[in-house]
């Protein structure tokens, strides 16, 4: 009989932890991202150390405190991809992540597709938002806009254990 309350004990504890661990790692970190209008949505210039602001309207976004490549953000915007394209600093291979499920306007297998078929095109956003982390812009053909942060070149050597080269920005300390 003991051995049978101790399966279920047992049992129990791990549903519990296991339905506590989904709850966290699909909605318990994310938070919505206030918008700030004109510093929501911005991109690189090819020739330019800081990103400038472009139009755009219905924006939404997530973001989480536990990882800096969480956050997603969606919008709207009437720039034309091609156009951007002459301005502002492309970016290589960009993949998107996917975002939680109930984050419904980020659909991440359907953006990359849409790169992959040329119908978007996708812009560095702007360097190290946080440290060895770039934001990532796309924009689609019909308007619609997203962006998303992405380990660069820095920050993949940093988490692989590769030597940082002299290229990339010191690494912030502890407490900045």
């Amino acid at each position: 009989m003991s051995g049978k309350i101790l399966a279920m004990i047992v049992l129990v504890s791990a549903a519990i932890a296991g339905g506590a661990l989904y709850y966290f790692q699909i909605y318990g970190y994310y938070y919505d991202v206030a918008a700030q209008p004109g510093r929501d949505v911005m991109l690189l210039p090819q020739d330019a150390e800081a990103p400038e602001p472009i139009t755009y309207s219905e924006f939404r976004a997530i973001d989480a405190d536990s990882s800096p490549i969480r956050y997603r953000a969606c919008f709207e915007t009437e720039a034309a991809p091609e156009a951007l394209a002459a301005t502002y600093m492309p970016a290589e291979a960009p993949e998107p992540l996917t975002a939680p499920g109930w984050f419904d306007c980020f659909d991440a297998v359907a953006l990359a597709d849409d790169l992959a078929a040329g119908r978007a095109r996708a812009f560095i956003g702007q360097k190290n938002v946080h440290f060895g982390v770039d934001r990532i812009v796309a924009v689609t053909a019909d308007g619609r806009g997203y962006a998303w942060n992405a380990l660069n070149n820095c920050g993949r050597k940093t988490y692989d254990g590769t030597q940082v080269g002299e290229d990339c920005p010191p690494r912030p300390t502890a407490g900045q």
